[in-house]
């Protein structure tokens, strides 16, 4: 890291101005909603916790006091993937950041310490397992400390999705520095989160600012696992194809085999889980962030942090533990408000192994009866026949006061049907089984199957022997995910698949509880409608002139080789899609469009303008 080069590169400005270093330095115009009272709450040395949903612009709501107050914003951050990736966007913008982590050598480390301690640093991001060692502690006291950010904070509560036990050790902030303002900040917290955040990292007299957490521009959808890979395939041929995405995968073994599969019809999809050697990982992360079209797919090991914009799709081949892992994931789509998917199947198959999971977990009864909650609740979002981004934000205590209009429940209702006497058979076959089978089993029983196990049991002798052959076998397996989804049925917890009933389902055996169940869609295109109503387009299907497109994204790709960095680090795609637009022929004019600061137009505001001159030549 070159201080003495980013010290001379840095705007000149008078720190005393947020809105000037808004414009000036990241490009911008205005706020986004909250922005401005979180950055100044803070800039006048006030806490905050805030809660922004992802793509919402936290970031700027610590990077920007960090350039107003005087000294350096300590910026503590779980991965080292986001520090490399938040310290390279900000030194383009001619900003004075560094990290501290594991992948420096001793000089490298003493060289940004140095730095820190002549006061030649605006942000420091630092780990929470470095910054809790006594050695940081005593730097930072010999330092000028203008504010402490705390990035990604529901990592501090234990019933979170992404728990790290470091962070239970930052509330020593408070103690060690009581002067220095303090801001946390996550994408996703439910009420019971928030209280545990503001309690462990000593915010309980901190101003709470919570933003809504609706991403319009994402499109929901869930779906009946019936061929997951040929799902999979036939979404992204249909609608994402050569677009850039991240597939989810509970296992690593699944991961492999996905990425295989994908690579082998064509596609650049890399596998990235914790049993692949570092050096793979973080190729396979390079990668993925300055390649156009690369398709990651990953276990939950993958994405904290990821600040990549053009990422047009989320796909989950497996349910989530959990809503808060859910709107995280899939809000790594459409960081840059662009019509983007975030799109799942889901199984019985995933409902049994999740709820067995759970059960053998070393956890206490309260840590499990937590997380049923949390399962319980994800679940709901999947069987839901209203619309799903209301539920999804209810979870968060949002409102959304009409239905969205931009998910699958919305744009194809589903049907329901009374499926009362289905449920009493199916219940009363798990009974006269013995609930010791699994869901296969049953259904070859209720549908009549002479089948050598059946007949070697003498279940062809019990009541509910072939007295289902009304439903198919898929509409069969919706019946059993909906009665384990709603808790009526539970997977055995020893692990052997079988179905067990529960108290719940006493008055539907009986007869005594009407049910009304949803009837699983038949599969259908796209209807290619976006919350507004609009074509749900691509920014490249937008463009009126495509090759004046392309000439910008080659001009962007060759400066970020040259910087070494990936091309949004440069420019967003809608920063370029705005000079296209704008057409902008002198310096003043480019630094009209959005997300050109002062450092970027200073760099490359006459290559550019040099780029747009030749498009209108051609």
């Amino acid at each position: 890291m070159d201080f003495e080069q980013l010290s001379t590169e840095r705007p000149t400005l008078s720190r005393k101005d947020p809105e000037q270093v808004l414009h000036e330095v990241f490009g911008y115009e205005t706020f986004r909603p909250l922005q401005g009272d979180i950055i100044h709450e803070v800039v006048n040395g006030g806490d905050a916790l805030v809660l922004m949903p992802t793509g919402g612009g936290k970031s700027l709501c610590y990077q920007v006091p960090a350039l107003v107050r005087p000294g350096t914003a300590v910026v503590i951050s779980p991965l080292i993937a986001l520090m490399q990736d938040q310290v390279a966007a900000l030194n383009e913008l001619g900003v004075r950041a560094a990290f501290l982590n594991s992948t420096m050598d001793f000089a490298q480390a003493r060289d940004t310490e140095n730095a820190l301690m002549t006061g030649e640093l605006d942000l420091l991001y630092c780990a929470p397992e470095r910054l809790i060692q006594p050695r940081t502690i005593d730097l930072l006291h010999n330092a000028s400390i203008s504010l402490f950010a705390i990035d990604e904070a529901h990592c501090v509560s234990q019933w979170g999705h992404d728990f790290r036990s470091d962070y239970l050790e930052l509330s020593l902030l408070a103690e060690q520095f009581p002067g220095v303002p303090r801001i946390a900040l996550t994408a996703t917290a439910d009420e019971r989160t928030r209280k545990e955040i503001a309690e462990r990292l000593s915010l309980t007299s901190a101003r709470h600012f919570v933003s809504g957490f609706d991403r319009p521009n994402i499109q929901y959808r869930i779906s009946p696992k019936v061929n997951a890979n040929k799902q999979l395939l036939d979404f992204i041929k249909a609608e994402h194809d050569g677009d850039c995405g991240i597939v989810y995968c509970l296992s690593r073994n699944k991961v492999d085999a996905t990425a295989r599969m994908l690579a082998d019809k064509g596609y650049t999809a890399l596998p990235y889980h914790a049993g692949l050697n570092a050096t793979e990982r973080a190729r396979n992360q390079e990668r993925f962030l300055r390649e156009d079209g690369v398709i990651v797919v990953a276990t939950i090991a993958f994405g904290m942090g990821i600040d990549k914009p053009d990422v047009r799709f989320v796909a989950h081949l497996d349910l989530p533990k959990s809503l808060e892992a859910y709107y995280q994931e899939t809000g790594r789509a459409g960081r840059d408000g662009k019509p983007s998917t975030a799109w799942m199947v889901y199984g019985l198959q995933d409902v049994i192994k999740l709820r067995q999971m759970l059960e053998a977990s070393m956890g206490n009864d309260h840590f499990k009866r937590v997380e049923r909650q949390k399962l319980d609740a994800m679940l709901g979002l999947c069987e839901v026949t209203s619309c799903r981004r209301q539920v999804l934000l209810r979870y968060f205590g949002d409102v959304l006061e009409e239905a969205c209009g931009n998910c699958d429940t919305c744009l194809n209702p589903p049907d329901t049907w009374d499926g009362t006497v289905a449920v009493q058979k199916a219940l009363s076959c798990v009974f006269r089984t013995g609930q010791r089978y699994g869901v296969t089993y049953l259904i070859d029983v209720l549908r009549g199957s002479e089948n050598e196990r059946i007949l070697q049991f003498g279940h062809d002798k019990v009541s509910t022997y072939g007295i289902g052959t009304e439903l198919s076998v898929n509409e069969w397996k919706s019946v059993f995910r909906q009665l384990v989804a709603n808790g009526y049925l539970r997977a055995d917890p020893e692990g052997y698949g079988s179905l067990q009933l529960t108290e719940q389902c006493r008055p539907l055996l009986k007869g005594k509880e009407p049910i009304q169940l949803r009837k699983d869609p038949a599969p259908v295109k796209s209807s290619g409608r976006n919350a507004s109503g609009g074509a749900r387009a691509k920014i490249s299907e937008q463009i009126t002139d495509q090759a004046g497109w392309e000439a910008l994204r080659a001009c962007r790709k060759s400066l970020a080789e040259q910087q070494g960095v990936p091309p949004y680090v440069i420019f967003h795609d809608t920063t370029l899609f705005d000079m296209l637009e704008r057409r902008p022929t002198t310096l003043s004019e480019l630094a009209e469009v959005n997300g050109v600061g002062a450092a970027k137009l200073e760099k490359y505001g006459e290559i550019i303008l040099q780029a747009l001159a030749d498009l209108n030549r051609n």
